[in-house]
């Protein structure tokens, strides 16, 4: 899907104080651009936000960065926080492919990964959030005892992913729910997305796993 651009939006980006200019030099300080130093917890591919703006206003004791690459959907999330600013919440928009090299080794204590792009050709496997690629990078950025956690409406996507982390030396899965909302386990403290309200109320269930670790050897 296109994507319709917005005149401004890049000019918005570049001049808001919660977009961070240059990642790579938070390359193993990125505690720096908060106000304080808590545990840190981001969002790959954020959208317009009500994910992460939810999870900040819930817990306060962790610092939020949302990633997102295209600037006529992160704009709209610049407009919310200008209105309503939070010291734990700051954006990026930054393509996910080298996430590796703006955080250091074990720096991001928890990954979010909500209703990414299924990219359904066979070919562009790898591009997918959660190919063995992407779960490479994840590896090397998340802390030990850190988590992934996925939640989609794609059942093609949500079965791919499964079979990738399975597949893995390094992953497993914790937690796998294939109705989200009628679990009550796992849909326990659940904030919902703008696709995932939308996709609950046309009836379509919603696929969530938390991956973390395999135990070293």
């Amino acid at each position: 899907m296109r994507l319709r651009n917005i005149p401004g939006a890049d000019e918005a980006i570049e001049n808001s104080i919660y977009c961070i200019d240059d990642p790579a030099l938070h390359k193993g300080n990125w505690n720096s651009i908060f106000s304080k130093k808590q545990p840190l917890h981001i969002e790959i591919g954020m959208g317009k936000g009500q994910f992460i703006f939810g999870m900040a206003e819930a817990h306060p004791d962790i610092n939020y960065l949302g990633i997102e690459k295209y600037t006529s959907v992160l704009l709209r999330a610049v407009q919310k926080i200008d209105e309503n600013p939070m010291d734990s919440l700051r954006f990026l928009c930054f393509n996910a492919e080298a996430i590796d090299e703006i955080f250091a080794s074990g720096e991001v204590d928890r990954i979010y990964l909500n209703f990414s792009d299924p990219w359904p050709k066979d070919r562009h496997a790898k591009r997918r959030l959660t190919s063995k690629n992407f779960l490479q990078r994840y590896d090397h950025i998340l802390a030990p005892e850190g988590h992934i956690e996925f939640k989609t409406d794609n059942r093609g996507l949500f079965d791919f992913s499964v079979e990738e982390i399975e597949t893995s030396d390094i992953w497993k899965i914790d937690a796998i729910t294939y109705d989200l909302h009628h679990d009550s386990s796992m849909n326990q403290g659940n904030i919902m997305t703008e696709y995932e309200e939308k996709f609950s109320s046309k009836g379509n269930p919603i696929y969530k796993l938390i991956a973390s670790r395999k135990a070293s050897v």
